[in-house]
């Protein structure tokens, strides 16, 4: 089975490439605006249009959107030249940016249609807007056509190793090394399927190739013995707490929150830029230290998250991790904390990485007990409050005293507990609850101690 996997290459174009990757960033959002338009248009007709007549066919979907567009760009309303009428500088882009932008469309109305039918979970989706040069991302993406040796899009030819070769633009320096990259092609065991240009914080320019790729060696995909299951229990202050099914703390994760870190340097240049007026020089470097600023922010949590998720999928067979309400988490006072954390993209990455090495990745459900659940005998406690960092067992008295355990360790026992007794324990529950007045649970526990 292949896998979709990403390569970024930071750009290093000169002063007329640059330029021209501007003028393909402003076509695409040409395109995009362009086809809204054609799309607001038809549905404003049909409106007004009388029942007997014809009904006006909108055009919906990619497809549709790509003719309709490659219909008005050769129109008279696109413009009039020496060559005749049409769109005057669409020979100075590649055509294929055209095309993508249409399809984003396409797939935002999509989308939206999907919304309002109820086919489609969590927030439906609004009617797409149209995009402003000041406020719209500024991307473009291109497709690598041909195959072979006659492909569209080339990484490193010749002596050029740090090079990228696109449609249109030519080659295109690049800062990082494509060793990895060219010697996956050259194997015949990757594909280059798109690129996507775009911009960063500070002005400078990416490009991500989305790549298919074979599945890794055999010897990276071998496995660890018993695949025994190891509990992942995410957390704020320690980010995450591994444990196996008998109750052993394996690792603690600490967190390196960034925004949390970088928050007084980020307010102090915040207030710098809304002191600078508007529209000077000075407002819009203090507008790119800002922005490089969160950037830094997001490249640090991206780092930690990719890497604790590479190495536990590298070195654990069997995964078990708590499906959380994080949408419904996020509405707390405690969304600053948990937005630091990216629970949820740590999630993803851990479920695409976990197939990819061949690791069995687990979510227990939602509404497991796993923080209330003791991790020794399974008695589900009451609710707990915030600040409660211990379950107390009230219900198993030794010699006058409770029994304590940490409450982070319990959740990450339960949770790789949780495999093979997630529907048994609620069964269980009762029939435990009465074995625990009579004694023969606690006897129990004594003849396991012993």
């Amino acid at each position: 089975m292949n896998r979709n996997t990403t390569f970024s290459f930071t750009l290093v174009p000169s002063r007329e490439q640059e330029q021209a990757l501007r003028r393909h960033v402003g076509a695409a959002r040409f395109a995009f605006n362009q086809c809204l338009r054609l799309v607001v248009n038809a549905l404003e007709s049909k409106q007004q249009a009388d029942k007997s007549a014809e009904q006006t066919k909108v055009p919906w979907s990619g497809f549709d959107l790509i003719n309709a567009f490659n219909a008005w760009k050769r129109s008279n309303e696109a413009g009039v030249d020496d060559k005749g009428p049409g769109l005057v500088w669409r020979a100075e882009v590649c055509q294929q940016v055209f095309e993508e932008a249409a399809v984003d469309l396409g797939r935002a109305l999509e989308a939206f249609s999907a919304g309002r039918k109820g086919e489609r979970q969590g927030k439906p989706p609004r009617f797409p807007r149209f995009k402003r040069k000041a406020t719209a991302r500024q991307s473009f993406r291109l497709r690598n056509k041909g195959s072979g040796t006659a492909v569209a899009i080339r990484v490193g030819e010749g002596e050029q190793a740090r090079m990228v070769r696109l449609p249109k633009l030519g080659s295109v320096r690049v800062r990082e090394s494509t060793r990895r990259l060219r010697r996956m092609l050259r194997k015949g065991r990757a594909k280059i399927l798109f690129a996507t240009v775009s911009t960063r914080e500070g002005g400078s320019w990416r490009v991500s190739l989305n790549v298919q790729a074979s599945p890794l060696h055999i010897e990276r995909r071998a496995g660890r013995g018993e695949a025994l299951p190891v509990g992942i229990d995410r957390g704020l202050k320690t980010f995450a707490v591994l444990a196996d099914a008998a109750g052993k703390e394996l690792e603690r994760i600490e967190s390196p929150r960034p925004l949390r870190r970088l928050l007084p340097k980020l307010r102090r240049q915040s207030r710098a830029l809304s002191r600078k007026q508007q529209g000077s020089r000075n407002r819009h470097r203090a507008r790119q230290r800002l922005s490089q600023m969160h950037g830094r922010i997001r490249n640090i949590r991206h780092d930690f998250l990719h890497r604790n998720s590479s190495r536990l999928a590298q070195t654990h067979g069997h995964l078990v991790i708590e499906q959380l309400s994080i949408s419904g988490l996020i509405r707390t006072r405690l969304a600053r904390s948990i937005a630091d954390s990216a629970w949820a993209l740590f999630g993803t990455l851990l479920a695409y990485k976990a197939a990819w090495y061949g690791a069995e990745l687990t979510v227990a459900d939602r509404f497991y007990p796993s923080t209330r659940r003791c991790a020794a005998c399974g008695t589900v406690g009451g609710a707990l409050n915030l600040s409660e960092r211990i379950l107390s067992l009230q219900q198993l008295w030794s010699r006058g005293r409770p029994r304590r355990q940490r409450r982070s360790v319990p959740g990450a026992v339960s949770a790789s507990y949780s495999v093979r007794c997630l529907a048994s324990r609620r069964r269980e529950a009762r029939g435990d609850a009465k074995r625990l007045w009579r004694g023969e649970l606690w006897r129990k526990l004594r003849v396991e101690r012993a």
